[in-house]
């Protein structure tokens, strides 16, 4: 029975490890990622400075994670279709295009909440 759950202990460690990979691969060999992360620093440091509500952080950070979230899928989709397909094909520019896109969607609306946010305290200021 205990060998049974240091088994899945290690299971969960492992798979621990391979997403970490996965982040540091995609911060290393994206400067998109990079960029997304950067503005996300920027803008955690400012709701500190800014003392940001409780609401106004759960909305900061879900918009932070849904951007780098769909930065990755993007980088996977990108990555998976050139190795099957590694050929120019128009139907293979459209889905990277459209994750691309995704990508866009979520950086913009972002932005917006952003300026919800922070807009009223710097006039406040």
């Amino acid at each position: 029975m205990s060998s049974d759950f240091k088994g899945r202990n290690q299971k969960n460690t492992v798979g621990f490890r391979f997403a970490w990979n996965g982040i540091v691969w995609v911060f290393k060999a994206e400067r998109n990622f990079r960029i997304h992360l950067a503005f996300a620093l920027l803008v955690i440091v400012s709701a500190f400075l800014l003392k940001v509500s409780l609401w106004e952080w759960t909305a900061i950070m879900i918009i932070i994670s849904l951007v780098l979230t769909l930065e990755m899928i993007n980088t996977a989709m990108e990555r998976l279709l050139d190795h099957f397909h590694p050929e120019i094909h128009p139907v293979i520019g459209s889905i990277k295009d459209i994750t691309a896109g995704a990508v866009l969607v979520a950086s913009i609306s972002s932005v917006f909440i952003g300026l919800i946010i922070f807009l009223p305290k710097l006039f406040a200021l």
